[in-house]
């Protein structure tokens, strides 16, 4: 019986390695490149100039950015409709002429 639970402690030990490796082999993967902003950008910074843009760090797109897409309008367009106020009396009511 020993034996056994040895064998599948060994056994369970060898998977949990083999995963946790894995895990951080994607980890790497995914976190390469360079910090944005660099060092070189920070430095400059502080001694005065500005940035509208930062260097590519080498990470590709923002997996976790969504776009938003919006439908295509009608070729043909489409007509709206529009409602405009009533024009106001110049005449009183009975009972705002002191009636």
């Amino acid at each position: 019986m020993a034996d056994d639970s040895l064998e599948a402690a060994k056994k369970r030990l060898a998977e949990d390695k083999k995963a946790a490796d894995k895990s951080r082999a994607d980890y790497g993967e995914r976190t390469r490149g360079k910090p944005t902003p660099t060092q070189e950008e920070n430095d400059l910074h502080a001694l005065g100039a500005t940035f509208t843009e930062h260097e590519d760090d080498g990470s590709g797109p923002d997996p976790h950015l969504s776009r938003h897409l919006e439908a295509e309008k009608p070729a043909g367009g489409y007509q709206t409709r529009q409602s405009t106020a009533k024009p106001a009396s110049t005449h009183a009511a009975p009972h705002q002429r002191g009636e």
